[in-house]
C-alpha cells in the first residue's frame, strides 16, 4: 500500500487515486505502453523520485511516496523525465548516513543532485542502518549497505557507474562495503582473450582485469565529516575539549553509549584477539580487498570541518596529521562557495614520500594514516566560522534538514560541480 505524504522532496503531476477515495497527485514515471504508473511503482520498489516539468511553478508543494513493506530500504531519487528516456541515467550514486541517522539525512542533497544532473545520476539513499541500527559496528552494518546496494543494483540494471557519498561514521561503513563489493573482471578486447595476452608477453596480469564494485565501474567516493583515524586522541573527539582524563575514559564507555560501532571508533575492538578493525581496514586482508577497493576509484575526496564540529575532529576527518593542518592564513574565501575554505588536490604520502608499505607503525594513528594515504585524497576544508549554525557544523556540512541546516547548502553544490561523471 502507497502511503502519500507532504514531506518536501517531489514536484508532482497530476494522478488520481479514486479507488482510495481521494484525490492526489503522484510522480510521472517511465512512459511504459500498457503499464500504469502505480503498477511500475510497485515493479521498481520505488520509494521517491523528483519529476520535474517544464511548466513547473515556483513554490509548488512537493510530496514523497513510500512503497510497500516488501521493497528495498531507503530512498530513490531520479528525474521522472530522463529515467524514460530513451538514454536514461547510467550513474549511480549511493548516499549513506551517519549514526542514529536515516535515509532523510542525504534528502537535501539528493534533491539538488538530480536537479543539476537530472539525466546523468540516479541517488539511492541508504536506510538499511537507521536510528540504533548504526550501534552494531562498523562491520556488521558495512555487510548490510554491501547486501543492499547489490539489489538497488539488481533494480536499475541501466547503470554502469558507481559512487559512494557518505556522512560520518557512514564514511566507515561505506569503505567496508565497497571491499565486499570489490572485484576485478576481466578485459575482453576481443573474442579470445589468451590470444591478447599471447600477443604482448609482456603485459602485466593486471592489465588484463579492470576493478568493479557491485560489478560498476567506480567513479567518486566522498566522505563528508568521517572519522577515518577513528575517535581516539587528542581532539578527535573534539566535545571532550582535548581533557586528557576524559580521554582516557572515553574508550572504556563509549561501548556503553553506541554499542559495537563505539569499540570501533576507540579501536578497543578485539573480535577473536585480532587487530581493531579500523586498522585492518587500510590494508586488503585475505576475504576483504579495503584498499584495493577504494584505491579503485577514480576520485576519493574527503570533506573536513577545520572548526566548531563537536563530534568529529578535523584530523581524523581530513586524514591529516597534525602538522599538516593548514595554518589560519591559509585559509581562503570563495564567493561562490562561502564556507570552502582549503582545498588539497590529490595527495598521498605514497606521492610525497615514496612510502610502499605500511609495515612502519609508530602509533595506532600512523599506522592508519599512512594505511589510507597509499592513494590519492582530495581534501576539501568547510569552515562555518561566521555562520549562525556553527554549533551544529556536523550535521550543516551535509545539510541534514535544510531548515536547521541551510548553510551547509554551498558544501553540496562544491560536491555537484566537482562530482565526476
Amino acid at each position: 500500500m502507497f502511503l502519500l505524504t507532504s514531506k518536501p522532496l517531489f514536484l508532482p503531476l497530476n494522478f488520481e487515486l479514486s479507488s482510495l477515495g481521494f484525490r492526489s497527485r503522484l510522480p510521472r514515471l517511465l512512459p511504459v505502453p500498457g503499464t500504469s504508473q502505480m503498477e511500475l511503482l510497485r515493479k521498481l520498489g520505488i520509494k521517491c523520485c523528483v519529476s520535474q516539468s517544464k511548466n513547473k511553478k515556483k513554490n509548488q508543494k512537493l510530496e514523497v511516496i513510500d512503497s510497500d513493506s516488501n521493497a528495498v530500504s531507503g530512498e530513490d531519487v531520479f528525474d521522472a523525465v530522463s529515467a524514460g528516456a530513451k538514454v536514461p541515467p547510467d550513474h549511480l550514486v549511493i548516499m549513506v548516513n551517519g549514526i542514529i541517522g536515516s535515509s532523510a539525512d542525504w534528502r537535501y542533497a539528493a534533491k539538488q543532485f538530480v536537479k543539476r544532473l537530472p539525466n546523468k545520476v540516479i541517488v539511492h539513499c541508504s536506510d538499511c542502518n537507521s536510528a540504533t541500527l548504526t550501534f552494531d559496528g562498523v562491520d556488521r552494518m558495512g555487510e548490510r549497505l554491501a547486501e543492499e546496494v547489490v539489489m538497488i543494483v539488481k533494480r536499475w540494471p541501466e547503470v554502469s557507474k558507481i559512487s559512494f557519498i557518505a556522512h560520518s561514521l557512514g564514511g566507515l561503513v561505506a569503505r567496508y562495503a565497497i571491499g565486499r563489493l570489490y572485484e576485478n573482471v576481466p578485459i575482453i578486447h576481443s573474442s579470445n582473450l589468451k590470444e591478447n595476452y599471447a600477443n604482448n608477453l609482456q603485459q602485466s596480469l593486471e592489465e588484463l582485469f579492470e576493478a568493479r564494485i557491485a560489478g560498476l565501474q567506480p567513479v567518486n567516493f566522498i566522505t563528508v565529516a568521517t572519522p577515518h583515524l577513528g575517535s581516539r586522541g587528542h581532539r578527535q573527539l573534539p566535545f571532550l575539549c582535548g581533557l586528557p582524563f576524559l580521554e582516557r575514559k572515553a574508550p572504556q564507555t563509549a561501548h556503553w553509549i553506541v554499542g559495537r560501532s563505539g569499540k570501533h571508533l576507540f579501536l578497543t575492538d578485539n573480535d577473536n584477539e585480532g587487530r581493531p578493525l579500523l586498522l585492518q581496514m587500510v590494508n586488503d586482508t585475505e576475504n576483504i580487498k579495503f584498499m584495493s577497493a577504494l584505491g579503485s576509484f577514480k576520485r576519493r575526496v574527503a570533506y573536513a570541518n577545520a572548526n566548531y564540529d563537536q563530534v568529529v575532529g578535523w584530523r581524523t576527518s581530513s586524514i591529516r596529521r597534525q602538522h599538516e593542518l593548514p595554518e589560519s592564513n591559509l585559509l581562503v574565501k570563495d564567493e561562490k562557495y562561502p564556507h570552502i575554505v582549503y582545498v588539497e588536490r590529490e595527495i598521498s604520502d605514497a606521492i610525497q614520500n615514496g612510502i610502499s608499505s605500511v609495515d612502519v607503525s609508530q602509533n595506532l594513528e600512523e599506522e592508519m594514516i599512512r594505511g589510507l594515504t597509499q592513494v590519492p585524497w582530495e581534501r576539501v576544508d568547510v569552515s562555518f566560522h561566521k555562520s549562525t549554525l556553527r554549533y551544529t557544523a556536523h550535521t550543516t556540512i551535509q545539510v541534514k534538514n535544510y531548515w536547521l541546516n541551510s548553510d551547509g547548502a554551498d558544501v553540496v553544490l562544491h560536491m555537484i560541480d566537482n562530482f565526476l561523471l
